[in-house]
């Protein structure tokens, strides 16, 4: 549908009757960068639900959640107007697209950046050098406001998909795009110039979620969070000797306090605690200077706190 000259894309009659209106709706991506880790991501917090390519929507089987699948630049929309409650979705779309909606939680996936690349052989060095250049992209108005903010005068072509190949052709001197390993650029004999932002996943709601789903979205959210604070940690097992059990717990600062159970050896104790992942080696290495060769570590599958 055509609206003042925006489209809105809305979802089908048929569709829509099919949904229970006291569940939760969910919208994740279809097709794309952001849909395997997303369905992981569900799958982990405990939802059962069916989903393949042609599906158009899932209704969990122990939740009271109805799951639609859409084009990503349309996450945002539905969200913004209500259609569904929740969505997951690029923040480099919530830059782009500037719809009204709360963001509730990042979601530590989908890690990408926003950059300006030119040619491997462009003389194009610095801010600057843009002035009066073409840049392709699909990202019209973050660029323009990076170049206002910027003070950089540069002519937008507005691209949909193959930004990276623009240069070659001769359709731009430089392109704005999403890279997450940089792997294209590379293949396309692009040279990296600056950075404008950092993106993952995030849940994002609409402004006005009636109180009766508030709950729900409260429920849900402790499910995300026990499955990205689990990620977070490691659970360590180890067996030492007791004497230099005081040298240890300074090493591990754990997770409130250390389990230690005597052991049938005498002199002996069995450690287990709960470390950061970001100190992890740190206190793996640590503990091997201190004579300690037996260590067992598990993932945790979910962490409430």
């Amino acid at each position: 549908m055509w609206a003042g000259g925006l489209r809105v894309r809305i979802p089908s009659v048929t569709l829509m009757k099919k949904f229970n209106n006291n569940n939760l709706k969910l919208a994740i991506q279809k097709e794309g960068r952001l849909t395997e880790e997303t369905l992981s991501f569900l799958r982990r917090t405990g939802l059962e639900f069916e989903s393949y390519q042609q599906r158009l929507f899932s209704s969990c089987r122990n939740f009271p959640l109805e799951i639609l699948y859409l084009r990503d630049d349309d996450i945002p929309n539905y969200v913004s107007t209500g259609v569904v409650d929740l969505g997951i979705v690029g923040q480099n779309l919530l830059y782009e697209k500037r719809e009204k909606v709360k963001k509730l939680l990042n979601l530590r996936f989908g890690f990408s950046s926003l950059i300006i690349a030119v040619p491997k052989d462009s003389p194009i060095k610095t801010l600057a050098d843009l002035n009066g250049k073409r840049i392709a992209t699909s990202y019209s108005n973050t660029s323009k406001s990076f170049f206002k903010k910027n003070n950089i005068q540069a002519d937008l072509v507005q691209v949909r998909g193959s930004v990276e190949i623009t240069p070659s052709i001769g359709i731009a001197d430089a392109i704005i795009d999403l890279t997450s390993t940089g792997s294209t650029l590379i293949l396309q004999d692009l040279r990296f110039l600056t950075k404008i932002y950092d993106s993952e996943a995030v849940l994002i709601a609409n402004n006005a979620i009636s109180t009766g789903k508030k709950i729900l979205v409260n429920k849900l959210i402790t499910r995300f969070k026990g499955v990205l604070s689990a990620k977070n940690y490691k659970y360590i097992f180890l067996n030492t000797e007791e004497k230099i059990l005081p040298r240890l717990k300074k090493i591990i600062p754990g997770l409130g306090s250390q389990t230690i159970s005597p052991l049938a050896q005498k002199g002996w104790v069995s450690v287990t605690c709960v470390v950061k992942e970001d100190i992890f080696w740190e206190i793996i290495e640590r503990l091997k200077a201190k004579g300690v060769s037996r260590i067992l570590v598990l993932p945790i599958e979910k962490m409430i706190l």
